[in-house]
């Protein structure tokens, strides 16, 4: 059997995946099975920060590798530690905790902001507030901080303690505290699942101003928002508030698994010896990996990724057979006349892989995608658009 066959055989059937075997590549560029070789503007979902193979990750990746693969959390390693405290400088949050995934950074949050919650204000406070049409995450308990019934409907009883509001609808969020039962807001600054599409600064500066009056936390999930993705380190920065706590993973590690919890001056000292863990988060060489991404999101190439984003949304807004597009930095919603799978095909036959986000087509580069790939990715994505709109 090939590798499809394999996969089709003996893996659970939880994807829809694309009939393309990936074997190779480097950069933004990528290779099948047969040596076709593809413009990659999806970086497996926002995880391949500076693409495939990059040579100075691959140096850290495998310089800890050949040292010191796994310690667990009962040990110090030094990998871990440095990237906590890379992490906190450059937010100013004060603790970070490390899991594996974005849903796990998520649940940890969650933990945090209950237990606060409850130990601050009492046994009632335990409730999260999200946003209609958010994704937080698929175990049981992010499931349920979904705010879309879609991601319910085959897993009741989910975790229980979840309220969602709409965008915008500030006046419901605030007769949601009055009820005096809410630990903590969760948002994704850009709704990624959801559509690709970025919260109105109002709303962010309502939702901040009535976190601090009613004396809640604030939650940013930054899973695929962060590290760079939306031309400032957070996307939270992109709108001038400060939150409790921030969630990430994806990027961080540059293609490992890695999440992190990062936790403000508030909620700093939330757990304690035995209230949270994990085998395998912080280990030494997705640590490691992450401290080779992290040290070179500098302003420079944060203002790459602006540039980038500007060129994107220059060439394809109005253009033939695209009706809007939507997002921030190089996370961005394509809306298009024709189906978006039959974009996202056509574009696929002619070497360049995208991605879909509800309706739209989604793409996510590699931060440092060489302009020359950028520009003939986009003009395929362009003749494609126009020739299945005729």
């Amino acid at each position: 059997m090939n590798t499809r066959q394999k996969d089709e055989t003996y893996i659970a059937g939880t994807y829809a995946r694309f009939p393309l075997t990936l074997v190779s590549g480097h950069g933004s560029v990528v290779r099948d099975e047969e040596g076709k070789e593809y413009i990659d503007l999806g970086s497996g979902i926002a995880v391949n920060t500076f693409g495939v193979s990059d040579d100075e990750w691959v140096k850290a990746v495998c310089t800890q590798a050949a040292t010191l693969q796994h310690t667990s959390n009962l040990f110090y390693a030094a990998p871990c530690a440095d990237l906590a405290e890379m992490l906190c400088h450059r937010t100013g949050m004060k603790k970070v905790f490390f899991s594996n995934s974005g849903a796990e950074a998520n649940e940890c949050a969650i933990k945090a902001a209950r237990k606060f919650g409850i130990e601050t204000k009492g046994k009632d406070c335990s409730e999260i507030i999200t946003l209609r049409n958010s994704f937080h995450g698929r175990t049981i308990t992010t499931l349920a901080a979904t705010g879309q019934d879609v991601f319910h409907w085959d897993f009741a009883p989910l975790t229980q303690g979840f309220r969602y509001v709409n965008v915008g609808d500030l006046a419901t969020l605030r007769s949601m505290l009055e009820e005096g039962r809410t630990a903590a807001i969760m948002v994704e600054f850009v709704q990624g699942e959801g559509g690709v599409l970025p919260l109105p600064a109002d709303f962010v500066e309502g939702v901040a101003a009535l976190a601090a009056e009613f004396d809640v936390l604030l939650i940013a999930d930054e899973v695929q928002t962060g590290n760079g993705r939306t031309g400032a380190l957070y996307a939270y920065m992109n709108y001038g508030v400060q939150p409790d706590i921030v969630t990430t993973a994806k990027g961080l590690a540059g293609g490992l698994p890695l999440g992190a919890t990062l936790l403000g001056e508030r909620v700093q000292g939330v757990f304690t010896p035995g209230t949270h863990g994990s085998t395998f988060g912080g280990n030494p060489v997705a640590c490691a990996g992450a401290l080779s991404i992290l040290s070179r999101l500098d302003d420079k190439l944060l203002s790459s990724v602006r540039e980038k984003a500007e060129y994107i949304r220059t060439a394809l807004e109005g253009a033939p057979g695209i009706v809007r597009v939507t997002g921030m930095g190089l996370m961005i919603g394509i809306e298009t006349k024709a189906d978006a799978s039959k974009v996202i095909e056509k574009c696929r036959e002619r070497g360049v892989i995208v991605m879909k986000a509800k309706n739209k087509v989604r793409l996510l580069p590699a931060l440092n995608i060489p302009e020359e790939l950028l520009r003939k990715a986009v003009g395929v994505i362009r003749e494609v658009c126009a020739g299945l709109s005729l």
